[in-house]
């Protein structure tokens, strides 16, 4: 992967958002990755902008470095959040299972960008939420690093196949859509089955005094109430094209990446619970 991102980035200056938020969540951004849709996640930063960013983990995908993959929208991408870093933006990134490495590295590269592993959130209505990618919690058999590398080569190895088929029938004028990815999609659905990682979450959210918990990872958006607490996960920027965003008045929405759109809402959060946890300050 091409190490062009540095915290010294020149160029124009940004333009105002067409939609402004108190916070936006992202995550599983893949940037790297042969899935990554930069080109989608490019287009929602420029429609969309918050006083706090929120980065929650595999915003790189260090797993698989590749330098043909990464490319000038990739650099983008990377440009836009410095940039807004650097222009008043509170950014805080936090690491995932596929950029873990960046810890040794990351205050090179990003210096304008606070780093944690978790951290609490407090809407403007009051409630606090603990911010945290989400493979901690994991299943064990999840958590073994051999198998979830080989899962994920495997899925590179599917998608490299799907590139040369749409390929092709873009060629034949063939409008129709490869199975891989359903394929793919279905297969996440399975591992994930009977997980309960949502308990997981929610119960280590509990234990900390909050009022839910909002984390990124499985890849499945969300943003409801789980056995008392509100669970909300971003989603990804390869399939979902998803965020949770908070407006001024601290509502939370699962926001969605439409054709032609920055965003829309799709989901609107759980109304707030009648007493609110204190917040917990770092």
């Amino acid at each position: 992967m091409k190490r062009e991102y540095s915290s010294h980035l020149s160029g124009p200056p940004l333009a105002p958002a067409a939609r402004h938020h108190r916070a936006i969540f992202l995550s599983d951004l893949h940037l790297g990755a042969r899935a990554c849709r930069a080109d989608k996640i490019a287009e929602f930063l420029n429609g969309n902008s918050a006083d706090t960013l929120y980065l929650i983990g595999d915003i790189f995908d260090l797993w698989h470095p590749n330098p043909p993959v990464w490319s000038t929208e990739h650099d983008r991408v990377v440009q836009m959040i410095l940039r807004r870093a650097r222009s008043g933006t509170r950014v805080v990134y936090l690491i995932g299972n596929h950029d873990e490495v960046l810890h040794r590295t990351f205050a090179q590269h990003f210096a304008d960008v606070e780093l944690a592993e978790q951290v609490f959130h407090r809407t403007a209505d009051g409630r606090s939420f603990l911010v945290l990618h989400g493979d901690s919690c994991d299943a064990a058999w999840q958590r073994w690093r051999f198998s979830t590398r080989l899962g994920s080569r495997f899925e590179d190895t599917l998608r490299i196949v799907d590139r040369w088929i749409k390929r092709l029938r873009k060629r034949l004028h063939d409008d129709r859509k490869s199975g891989i990815e359903a394929f793919i999609e279905h297969c996440n659905r399975l591992l994930r089955l009977g997980n309960a990682y949502e308990r997981r979450l929610t119960d280590l959210a509990r234990s900390r005094g909050q009022d839910g918990v909002i984390c990124g990872h499985f890849h499945q958006a969300a943003l409801h109430l789980s056995d008392g607490l509100i669970y909300g996960n971003c989603g990804d920027w390869v399939a979902s094209m998803t965020a949770i965003t908070e407006d001024a008045a601290g509502n939370l929405a699962l926001t969605e990446w439409s054709e032609g759109l920055a965003a829309v809402a799709v989901a609107e959060g759980p109304p707030p619970t009648a007493e609110h946890a204190p917040a917990v300050v770092r």
